[in-house]
This record gives C-alpha cells, sequence and structure tokens, in this order.
C-alpha cells in the first residue's frame, strides 16, 4: 500500500498536495511518504514476529539519509555495498551492530572500515575477497564475522539484469565449490565463520525460486556443521517484489515470512533479510512536468522535464511504472495515447510507450509512481543536469531532504589545467 490518493481533486502524499511541493520545489523532484516507509517496515517486521530476525534494509534501493534515519527509527539495520553506503547507515543513525556489508568487490579500506566499525557480518562472495579480508583483519587484530554468498543456480528475478542466483551470473561462490571455500575459511587468520548467505535476484513474483534456494542452503548449513562450522546465521537476502501496475499481486510478507519460517524449522539461526524495494518501492513518487506534446507519423510524443538520468529504470530494465496527473481527471474527460519521453539526447530516454491516459497540455504535471526504489539512487547528471531535489512527507508537513544543486557548485568539483588558461 502506499499513502498518495487524490483528495479535493489534487493528488496528495498523506496531507500535502503534490501541486504544491511542485510549485515550492519546481520539477522534476522526487517526494518519499513516512507514513508509507514506515508502515511497510513495520508490516514486515509483523510478519517475523516471534523469529530471531534481523531486517537489515538494503541501502542501495534509496540511500537518502532522511529515508535511512526513518527506518532506523523503526529499529532496521542495514544491508551495504559500500564504504560509502557503509557511512551512510552510520550517518543516519544505524547501529554498526546492525549492518551486513555485501557486494562483489569491497576493498581493503572498506574492509578496514567495516571492522573497526565492528559491524555484523560481511557477506564474502569469492576466494579472493575471503583471503585479503584475513589479512586485513589479521593486520588489526580482529576476527571478522563471515558468511559465505552462495550461488544455488536458481533463476528469479523480474528481468535478467536483476536475477543473481542463476550459474554464471557474478554474485556469489558457486555451488559446486562452497564446502571447500568454507573449509579454507576455517584455517585463515582474523576470519571468524558465522553463516551463509544467498540472494537470488530482485522484484521476485513467485516464492517457488526462493524457497527452492533457501531448502538448498538449509541443507548446506546441515553439512556445515556437520564438518565442524558453527554457523548460526542464514541471510536470505532481498528481492521480495512490489506491485507497479495494475494487475501485480506479489505475495504479502506474511507469506514470505512463514515459508522462511517451515524451511528453516529446528535450526536455531537467526535469519537476515535484505528488504529494499519492497519497503521503499511504493513509498515514492517523482513529479514532472509535460514540456510539449510533438506529432509524429505514427504517434504522439509527450516530452516531459524528467530524463532517464533521473530515473534510469524505464531504459535500464525496461520497468514499467503507472503514471497520475498532479489534478484529477474528471470523470468522461477525453483520453489521448502518448510515448512519454524525456528531454535527453538518447533514444532510450523514454518512460512509457504507447500509454493511455487523459488528454494532458504543456504545463500539466505528473506523478510516476513507485519510483521510492532505484530512482534518485540511480541518477546522473548526464546532459549537465543537476540531480533532482528530494523531498520527505510527514503528515501535513515536508522538507527537501536533497536540495537541487546550482550549475556553479556542479562546476565547482572541476579544474582547467594551467595550460589551457
Amino acid at each position: 500500500m502506499h499513502h498518495f490518493a487524490y483528495k479535493d481533486g489534487d493528488l496528495h502524499c498523506e496531507g500535502v498536495a503534490l501541486s504544491h511541493i511542485a510549485d515550492e520545489v519546481g520539477t522534476p523532484c522526487y517526494v518519499y511518504s513516512t507514513a508509507t516507509l514506515q508502515r511497510h517496515a513495520r508490516v514486515l517486521a509483523e510478519a517475523f514476529e516471534g523469529q530471531d530476525c534481523l531486517i537489515a534494509y538494503s541501502v542501495k534501493a534509496n540511500a537518502s539519509l532522511a529515508v535511512l534515519a526513518t527506518l532506523a527509527a523503526e529499529g532496521c539495520g542495514a544491508d551495504v555495498v559500500s564504504g560509502g553506503e557503509l557511512q551512510r547507515a552510520r550517518a543516519a543513525g544505524i547501529p554498526a551492530e546492525k549492518i551486513v556489508f555485501s557486494g562483489v568487490g569491497k576493498t581493503a579500506p572498506e574492509m578496514e572500515l567495516g571492522l573497526t566499525q565492528a559491524i555484523h557480518q560481511f557477506n564474502v562472495e569469492s576466494a579472493a575477497e575471503l583471503r585479503l579480508l584475513s589479512t586485513v583483519a589479521d593486520r588489526l587484530g580482529r576476527a571478522a564475522p563471515v558468511a559465505i554468498r552462495v550461488n544455488p543456480d536458481v533463476a528469479a528475478g523480474g528481468h535478467p539484469n536483476i536475477s543473481t542466483g542463476k550459474k554464471g551470473d557474478k554474485f556469489g561462490v558457486p555451488w559446486a565449490e562452497a564446502e571447500a571455500l568454507y573449509a579454507e575459511a576455517a584455517t585463515l587468520p582474523g576470519i571468524r565463520v558465522v553463516g551463509v548467505d544467498v540472494h537470488i535476484g530482485s522484484q521476485i513474483g513467485d516464492l517457488v525460486p526462493m524457497r527452492a534456494a533457501f531448502e538448498k542452503v538449509v541443507g548446506l548449513v546441515q553439512r556445515l556443521r556437520a564438518a565442524g562450522h558453527e554457523i548460526a546465521r542464514i541471510d536470505v537476502g532481498g528481492g521480495l517484489g512490489i506491485p507497479y501496475k495494475p494487475g501485480d499481486v506479489p505475495p504479502p510478507p506474511s507469506a514470505y515470512a512463514a515459508m522462511i519460517a517451515e524451511v528453516s524449522a529446528g535450526l536455531g539461526v537467526q535469519v537476515i533479510l535484505e528488504p529494499g524495494r519492497v519497503i521503499a518501492g511504493n513509498a515514492g513518487v517523482l513529479l514532472t512536468t509535460a514540456l510539449y506534446e510533438k506529432e509524429a507519423p505514427d504517434r504522439t510524443f509527450l516530452i516531459v522535464d524528467a530524463g532517464m538520468n533521473d530515473l534510469m529504470r524505464p531504459a535500464l530494465y525496461g520497468a514499467h511504472h503507472e503514471m497520475l496527473p498532479l489534478t484529477e481527471p474528471a470523470r468522461g474527460a477525453p483520453e489521448a495515447t502518448y510515448d512519454i519521453v524525456g528531454p535527453i539526447c538518447e533514444s532510450t530516454d523514454k518512460f512509457a510507450t504507447a500509454r493511455a491516459l487523459p488528454a494532458l497540455h504543456s504545463g500539466d504535471r505528473l506523478a510516476i509512481m513507485s519510483a521510492g526504489a532505484y530512482g534518485a539512487v540511480l541518477s546522473s547528471q548526464y546532459n549537465a543536469r543537476p540531480l533532482v531535489p528530494e523531498v520527505l512527507v510527514n503528515g501535513d508537513s515536508y522538507s527537501i531532504i536533497r536540495r537541487r544543486p546550482s550549475f556553479e557548485e556542479m562546476l565547482a568539483l572541476e579544474e582547467i589545467p594551467d595550460w589551457l588558461n
């Protein structure tokens, strides 16, 4: 669910009209709902009530400090994939003991940061990474708590580019090599084996592949324990899908939690979750303004001021986002069919193809829905466009949590060498 709805003819986020935010902040801009973030975090926590569970929110989904602070207040930890994300999580008030460090390319300085912060766990994704982590931890006189991410060769995810658990994906250790790597880990200084990690994809709408992967992991845990490893944790990753369009019915967190409880029954492990999209996805929208209507021989383009540099998902994955006018259309209002495109000089700068919407005109404004995850975090300054503002709504109030930089600020990071002056 989310807290975006029409009231008195205007689309609102909680108690604030989005048109008011568009007037004051300008478009394009992102708007997030505190109530939706809280609601999703609480539904997930309630689903796992009674299980030993750490909810480590996936920072890569939405790394806003204000969003992280909102989730920290709900008791969430963090799943991070870089030293920068780790520092963001700490700056937002997430305790180090609730932070899990994932990712295939950890550097020695990032490992040192995690070790000195005393984070909950490193999810190791290769033999080379394990050996470097051992060297860094031994030099610091610390023991790195480690789960090895295993690749169960189970396909899942709403698009090939977000499937991460199939043979040939860059993530995790091949299934056939996992037990040998655990045996090596047990001999390395500075390494304390604590768990097993698995993550098979994102935007998953079916629990069947998840269950298949988790059952394989449970069998691995049993074999590892029999071999003398003290496996106390299973990190099941994230990946639970959200409804992006009418007709999408992903499994509810309650069914997900019940499946995990059934599969892990009797193991006595802590379950670690890495939810991102399921918490943040439907908690945010991207506001944009129609610039021009352009007729072509076989289509009508609606050119808006948001571009693929602001919201990459449609260009990157062919992702679908619903779009709602900020002013509620009158009953029986005329409709038109548009290709909705941005101003970026790329043919992939397109948000929708042949989308039926109420007839729109220059100056009309739209909310691109379900943009709270993998939206602002994937944005860039391509075509010298500034990063767009982010706004957090709380009831009848709102705050700009990231402002739009000036052109002077964008240039301030660069220099022209003396020989060109």
